[in-house]
């Protein structure tokens, strides 16, 4: 797969030298708020997530997020499509942006709608889907502005920081995306 390009943000395939920079992230509690993650990960962790990944399917890698910095790329986070389904062409996105001081700059929102593109232009899904915790007011509102819609809640399924949280369900269909783009 080439680098996916967007207006400010751009995809490309997850590299091993990315991997200091991911465990960085993955050991910071703000950044993982909001993640399925809840200990801590060792550089080792991170490497045998790492080989593990190169192990999958293409379609299935992670990519990491870059955005401009001068004349260079910023690597900002890494996102991903997985759990693909090819019967039923669908398939799970999944989001970190782990720099925090490019939070809040739309920069979500940009990267979820280049994995839409991605998804039903390359991959040839029906359905993309998520789960963001219903606590995360930002993601669910950033995700709300690429085209998923709320489609149901799990509820109380997650046990984070002393409580439980929902988990809701959002997604888009291929046909919304299509008419989504027309309307552009």
């Amino acid at each position: 797969m080439s680098v996916i390009y967007g207006e400010r943000v751009r995809l490309r395939a997850a590299e091993r030298n990315d991997v200091n920079r991911f465990c960085v992230w993955v050991n910071d509690p703000e950044v993982t708020r909001y993640l399925s993650l809840y200990l801590p990960m060792s550089t080792v962790d991170e490497e045998n997530w790492f080989d593990s990944m190169t192990k999958r399917d293409q379609s299935e890698k992670t990519l990491v997020v870059e955005v401009r910095d001068g004349d260079v790329w910023k690597m900002i986070g890494n996102c991903g499509v997985f759990g693909i389904d090819p019967v039923n062409r669908l398939g799970e996105l999944g989001i970190m942006l782990g720099e925090k001081d490019e939070w809040n700059k739309g920069y979500g929102t940009e990267t979820m709608t280049l994995l839409l593109r991605h998804c039903f232009g390359t991959l040839n899904l029906n359905r993309a889907f998520l789960q963001v915790y219903a606590e995360n007011i930002r993601a669910k509102r950033s995700y709300e502005k690429a085209g998923f819609v709320e489609e149901g809640c799990l509820r109380e399924a997650v046990y984070r920081h002393g409580k439980y949280d929902d988990v809701i369900i959002m997604s888009v269909l291929r046909s919304e995306w299509v008419a989504q783009k027309k309307e552009k």
